[in-house]
């Protein structure tokens, strides 16, 4: 797993050990940013679910200000921190061991991007979804990794769908904050 363009490009990511954390593939990941690349510049991120915080790191790498890593897990936080130290992204991360759904319900920060990653078969994928247009500035982008048969709506409150993206087994969904 390595940083695809940017100025860490090329940088090698470390990994969770284990089967809990499963990490985008390349082409998936390079797919879901062609997409944003040229509207990162100077805009903030969050990382839900973040894992080992490559998508993150992908956002810092590409020109965002900042962005926020949110992961429960310990082991996570850890390999983020030396991930981001690897990227020399550190100073525009902030890293957050908390529950992704409370984390929501406390946020006051409005982010222009959001990378949601959770683990395939959480269940909690609506829920999340439904609490995410308080973060988002106006007009911010969600991005939605998933197996190809997720049942996702067309629409969370005031997040719409505004396109779907395919890589074999997994599926990109992009959604768009709209108006208040």
């Amino acid at each position: 797993m390595r940083v695809i363009t940017g100025t860490a490009r090329g940088v090698k990511l470390e990994t969770v050990p284990g089967q809990d954390v499963r990490p985008t593939a390349d082409r998936v990941k390079e797919g879901l940013f062609s997409a944003i690349h040229f509207e990162l510049p100077g805009r903030t991120a969050l990382d839900l679910f973040a894992g080992s915080g490559q998508l993150g790191i992908e956002a810092l790498s590409r020109g965002a200000s900042l962005c926020v890593f949110v992961d429960q897990d310990r082991r996570s936080q850890e390999v983020i921190k030396r991930n981001v130290q690897a990227a020399k992204v550190a100073e525009r991360a902030r890293i957050l061991q908390a529950d992704a759904l409370a984390y929501l319900a406390r946020c006051r920060e409005r982010f222009d991007f959001v990378f949601v990653d959770p683990p395939y078969h959480c269940g909690q994928y609506g829920e999340i979804l439904a609490a995410l247009a308080p973060v988002l500035a106006p007009g911010g982008k969600v991005l939605v990794e998933g197996e190809r048969d997720l049942p996702l709506e067309e629409s969370y409150g005031l997040l719409l769908k505004q396109k779907s993206y395919r890589y074999g087994k997994t599926v990109i969904s992009l959604y768009q904050k709209g108006e208040e």
